[in-house]
């Protein structure tokens, strides 16, 4: 027993050491931050909870929470709707249905970076040569070059590249479905829609809840696609907060400052998610 408990605490301990460095103590070290005025150099005196009042004082730190809380919304929304749609699509007894699968799979395992190069080129040169190749007005213009229009572009790229996780979950989902209870629902002459929305949704709520909690989570951290894809521009049009926080913390001279305001964040996205589980849970019981 005294040997099991010694490989035990050899196996534990390493990766509560690691995992402390590098995750929690950087945590409480930008937490303690926060209540100074440090620059990330030099040094430092305390200045209470005014980095947080600052915060909703500072314009450009609303306009990026609106960005974000916007894109994150309308992203989440999205991508379940598509990877749902695929799930029930490749759940259907269709031929090279496992190969399908593995192909839409694909694009959650490519780099955020490199995919978002390529939907750049796509936006910016591509599709206005084709637009204005086919005479279509819509297309001919470069999307991310516009304050208006720029966010869309972000937000098809992040459906297009997370769709593959979700659908993943759904297609888990729609496998511990009993084809007994389409059966049943045939017999009694029900519709696709009825089928779908008295069986098949019920059932997968769960995956649907973990979906739409996880995908919240994700697009409100979203960094990467807009660091690719936009730079945050054009101007600070599509600046995400973990895109300001980097730049301001890091670049800017403002790291007590942006870890006042990634403390809020992080509270933020706990807040959201805590409230999505309980009334997302509270639906699955109905």
């Amino acid at each position: 027993m005294a040997k099991k408990n010694r490989t035990y605490l050899f196996m534990v301990i390493p990766a509560f050491i690691i995992f402390f460095t590098f995750h929690t103590f950087p945590a409480l070290l930008g937490i303690f931050y926060s209540f100074t005025d440090y620059k990330g150099y030099g040094t430092w005196d305390f200045v209470g909870l005014s980095n947080y009042f600052n915060v909703f004082k500072d314009g450009r730190a609303l306009s990026a929470y609106g960005f974000t809380f916007q894109f994150a919304i309308t992203a989440t929304i999205l991508v379940n709707i598509v990877s749902l749609l695929i799930a029930l699509g490749l759940n259907a007894n269709i031929k090279l249905r496992k190969t399908l699968r593995a192909v839409y799979f694909l694009p959650f395992i490519l780099s955020v970076l490199v995919v978002g190069y390529i939907f750049k080129f796509i936006f910016t040169h591509l599709l206005p040569d084709l637009g204005s190749g086919l005479g279509i007005e819509f297309l001919s213009f470069n999307i991310l070059g516009n304050p208006d229009w720029a966010w869309i572009g972000v937000v098809i790229l992040a459906v297009w590249q997370s769709a593959a996780f979700n659908t993943l979950l759904y297609l888990a989902g729609l496998s511990t479905i009993d084809n007994e209870l389409y059966e049943a629902a045939d017999m009694d002459g029900a519709g696709s829609w009825a089928k779908f929305w008295r069986i098949t949704f019920p059932l997968i709520a769960p995956f649907f809840t973990i979906n739409m909690v996880v995908a919240m989570k994700n697009f409100l951290m979203a960094f990467d696609q807009v660091m690719a894809l936009t730079g945050g521009g054009p101007g600070q049009a599509t600046e995400s907060i973990s895109l300001l926080i980097y730049r301001g913390g890091f670049e800017g001279g403002e790291f007590a400052y942006q870890s006042a305001n990634a403390v809020i964040y992080f509270i933020v996205i706990v807040v959201i998610s805590v409230l999505q589980l309980r009334v997302l849970e509270r639906r699955e019981e109905k």
